[in-house]
């Protein structure tokens, strides 16, 4: 059962996005970054009650993602990510980023809080921050 609407065209935007935020960190890398993704289209909450689709989560601006802005985005999807999409979408979810909305590769080690958010873990070179939950109830919500 899908958590978010996404079309075949959205899914090849998510899977785009996976791809150039976390390739380097393989699959499980890139599922955790694509949490954080369908995260914010489902979140409703914070800097992302506007953010209903995977296009608007993928090109929000202020607030977005890097690879939008730098250009690494702008790759062709392939199998590989698109599948990952796909269980994203459906509901998989998993330990650091399971409710996470945001994500950055610090130089040393993750910091305690970012922009007030708690770190939830680390997966190689990216840590995870996952939001208080009176301020985001929507993201802790079961499918």
């Amino acid at each position: 059962m899908a958590v978010i609407k996404a079309s075949e065209e959205d899914m090849k935007v998510l899977a785009r996005l996976i791809r150039a935020e976390a390739e380097g960190e393989g699959v499980q890398g890139m599922l955790l970054a694509g949490n954080t993704m369908v995260n914010r289209v489902r979140a409703n909450c914070l800097d992302f009650e506007d953010i209903r689709t995977v296009p608007q989560m993928a090109f929000q601006s202020p607030g977005g993602f890097e690879a939008v802005q730098k250009g690494y985005f702008y790759q062709r999807a392939r199998d590989k990510e698109i599948r990952l999409a796909r269980r994203l979408v459906n509901g998989e979810r998993f330990q650091p980023a399971e409710f996470s909305l945001w994500f950055f590769r610090p130089e040393g080690s993750c910091p305690a809080q970012w922009w007030g958010q708690w770190n939830t873990g680390r997966y190689k070179l990216h840590c995870f921050y996952q939001p208080i939950h009176n301020d985001c109830p929507s993201v802790f919500g079961t499918f």
